[in-house]
């Protein structure tokens, strides 16, 4: 593909996954934001060819790869949670359950058992997570920021690394939400950075050529 194709691909998938993250449609947004998302992969491993730049597509990779890492062992520590501080927590509201899940909603809760020193763990296994999610979110923009820094300066188009910065931004402010407007945000900067990709890449300047004179 061309660099016209690439930026089309690039631009529409950016506004796919801008779109997608609007709370509005429930499950489809997700599905609109995977199409974005693959739209976009496509359109960075285009033009990492067309720059002869490895690094565009590379590290927009090790970002995918981070997120999945970063998931997981959020997910791992959920589980375990789940399976260990949240059971405790339900075995002293429920003092005659018997461990099956299926049985909670026939029982009756005793209150009286619901103090501080019962939620503390709870708390304490969610900060655990949420922390996990919060290092993966900065690492995934670290890669990110790498993958369109080397665009920016490629395609000479200086919105990549605004764009980049400020999804960097956004994703050290998460843990204050703030920053997931700011991702937003970014998202959008990203598709009209695309779009303003000239069709053909810049040719170098040669100082040794010089206008025929006569």
């Amino acid at each position: 593909m061309n660099v016209e194709s690439n930026k089309t691909l690039g631009g529409i998938g950016a506004i796919l996954m801008f779109v997608g993250s609007i709370p509005f449609a429930g499950a489809a947004t997700g599905i609109i934001s995977f199409v974005g998302f693959i739209l976009v992969l496509l359109a960075l491993s285009g033009f990492a060819k067309t720059y002869n730049e490895k690094g565009i597509f590379n590290n927009f990779v090790y970002s995918i790869i981070a997120c999945i890492v970063g998931v997981a062992a959020a997910a791992s520590v959920a589980l375990v949670a789940a399976l260990t501080t949240l059971k405790d927590f339900l075995y002293q509201i429920y003092p005659s359950w018997n461990g099956n899940w299926s049985n909670l909603a026939g029982l009756t809760p005793n209150t009286a058992n619901i103090n501080v020193s019962a939620i503390l763990p709870l708390i304490a296994d969610l900060i655990v997570v949420l922390v996990v999610v919060w290092i993966t979110a900065i690492v995934v923009a670290f890669f990110v920021r790498k993958s369109l820094k080397i665009l920016s300066a490629k395609t000479n188009v200086g919105l990549f690394s605004t764009a980049a910065l400020l999804l960097l931004i956004g994703a050290f402010l998460t843990i204050a939400l703030i920053g997931f407007l700011l991702i937003w945000v970014a998202t959008l900067l990203i598709a009209i950075a695309f779009f303003q990709i000239k069709p053909h890449p810049e040719q170098p300047y040669s100082a040794m050529t010089s206008p025929t004179t006569s």
